[in-house]
């Protein structure tokens, strides 16, 4: 099983507002999607998720709904705003950029 890697607070909310840009989903379900895709490299864990939502949400790029979730509590479901979209689309083009550059600077 590979290792699991601590995240950088930029790269979590960078993760945090693609994964929401496919559809609400409570915080658990972000988490979850995280390791998933991550093939179960990134773990992101509630200490550092919940403040993210909390941050991301306070800057306007979340939103948040309570809704009845089909086995148990009701569930606080996060999704993007407009101003989430466009954070994310300007995010993804800078990642693009500096992951870019790092890969030069390896290659050499």
């Amino acid at each position: 099983m590979p290792d699991k890697s601590d995240l950088l607070q930029g790269t979590l909310d960078l993760l945090i507002l693609k994964v929401v840009a496919q559809g609400p989903l409570h915080g658990y379900g972000i988490a979850q999607k995280i390791l998933l895709k991550s093939k179960e490299t990134l773990q992101v864990q509630q200490g550092s998720l919940y403040p993210a939502l909390h941050r991301l949400q306070r800057k306007g790029l979340l939103k948040s709904e309570w809704k009845e979730s089909g086995n148990g509590p009701m569930a606080k479901l996060y999704s993007l705003t407009a101003a989430g979209r466009k954070q994310l689309q300007d995010e993804m083009a800078q990642w693009q950029r500096y992951t870019g550059a790092i890969a030069l600077v390896l290659e050499s």
